[in-house]
């Protein structure tokens, strides 16, 4: 039965687009380009509900938790620290005082929650080197352990987080990928990246069933979830959740904080001990097993494969614009226009329009997240169209700097 547990928290808010979809001047600069492309005050609406909700309570929380003896580990996204930078920069100290702890671990994440992985992996292995390094001048700590987008593993993203030097990676642990194995090992892809894997079950048990009133999740209590840890085989246990899991995705009034705050000792009470993960590395990464990765990636959202992000006609077409209009900024050779197409390629921009392929639970969950406002302003063929016209946009925008680029090579 397992004797540790390690804690993830990914903290992350989008980038939101501009609907409808706002005309770019042909001659547009890069900065009015931007401007066209992305909602600043959609965006900042957000993060300030999200903040005195979740960010600063939970934020606190950990900081007390981690002050008697809880181990943590932490990934941001880019998008997320540059809101806090620019709208709650008391925040972002707050964050720089978490991660400054011993006890914590700062995970380097995909640097934009974007969906590089699957299209230019080269790329997508420097701008993973290039996140480490900017973590590093944010918190003064360089991360080890790595995470992708959603938590994207592949055989090729495994090689490519090998050859940008990580020491771990995570991932989840679905029948899919593990087959027969448990989630309660160390794993390799066949190099010396370890992997932990994400134990789904228990971790979607706090992160999307705690305040369901239809699952037993919903009286959920910390004794029993710790109980459940103990039980688990394997030699640990990784639990993998949002950080807006508290205070967002489950409000206050849930006892999702109560939870939270009683489950370190819950779990000593079972003999389980918390572990970041570097520390569960260097105690199980000697016996780490082989475990032949997929040609395809997995994830931690929906059913574990890619089809949540590209299951239906809508996303697969805003796919191949994301890789058009990343191509196209490519040849401009602008470093700006290349970063507005990183941004471009979020994945929540997926998300977003998963229900456009049916209805079900994931739909829900899908439209939930979908921005209220876009609802409000252009329904549901609304959306879908005008998301497009964002890319289309931005392509044609390129246009310019295109010829500009190819009558200086000439």
């Amino acid at each position: 039965m397992a004797r540790h547990v390690v804690l993830y928290v990914v903290a992350h808010q989008p980038r939101r687009l501009k609907l409808p979809a706002e005309p770019i001047p042909a001659d547009a600069s890069p900065q009015d380009i931007e401007r066209c492309l992305f909602d600043e005050d959609l965006d900042r609406h957000y993060f300030q509900k999200a903040a005195p909700n979740c960010y600063h309570p939970t934020t606190a929380l950990f900081h007390r938790l981690v002050q008697q003896g809880l181990h943590l580990s932490i990934g941001f996204s880019f998008s997320l620290l540059r809101q806090a930078e620019i709208w709650e920069p008391e925040l972002l100290a707050r964050f720089q005082e978490l991660v400054a702890h011993p006890n914590v671990e700062l995970v380097c994440e995909e640097p934009y929650h974007s969906f590089l992985p699957l299209i230019d992996l080269p790329r997508f292995s420097k701008r993973m080197r290039w996140a480490q390094q900017n973590l590093d001048r944010i918190f003064d700590r360089k991360p080890r352990i790595t995470d992708t987008t959603e938590m994207l593993m592949s055989d090729a993203i495994y090689w490519a987080l090998e050859k940008a030097g990580f020491h771990g990676a995570l991932m989840d642990g679905r029948p899919r990928v593990l087959e027969w194995r448990q989630p309660g090992y160390v794993y390799h892809g066949g190099g010396d990246l370890r992997l932990l894997a994400r134990h789904h079950r228990l971790s979607d048990d706090v992160g999307y069933r705690f305040s369901d009133r239809g699952e037993s999740g919903w009286t959920l209590a910390a004794d029993t979830y710790a109980r459940w840890i103990a039980e688990t085989p394997g030699d640990l246990v990784f639990l993998g959740w949002d950080y807006e899991t508290f205070g967002e995705l489950h409000s206050r009034e849930t006892g999702i904080f109560e939870f939270l705050a009683h489950l370190p000792e819950e779990l000593t009470k079972q003999g389980v001990i918390s572990l970041t993960p570097s520390r569960a590395l260097e105690l199980y990464g000697s016996q780490a097993h082989h475990l032949p990765l997929p040609a395809l990636g997995c994830t931690w959202a929906g059913g574990g494969g890619l089809g949540f992000f590209l299951g239906n006609p809508c996303q697969q077409t805003l796919f191949r614009l994301m890789f058009s209009g990343y191509n196209k900024a490519l040849l401009t050779g602008n470093a700006r226009l290349i970063d507005l197409a990183l941004w471009l390629m979020q994945s929540d921009n997926l998300h977003a329009v998963q229900w456009a392929g049916g209805w079900g639970p994931e739909a829900e969950i899908s439209a939930g997240y979908t921005p209220q406002e876009w609802w409000q302003r252009l329904g549901t063929e609304g959306i879908t169209r005008e998301m497009q016209q964002v890319y289309v946009n931005f392509h044609k925008a390129l246009e310019y700097y295109t010829q500009v680029a190819a009558r200086g090579a000439s």
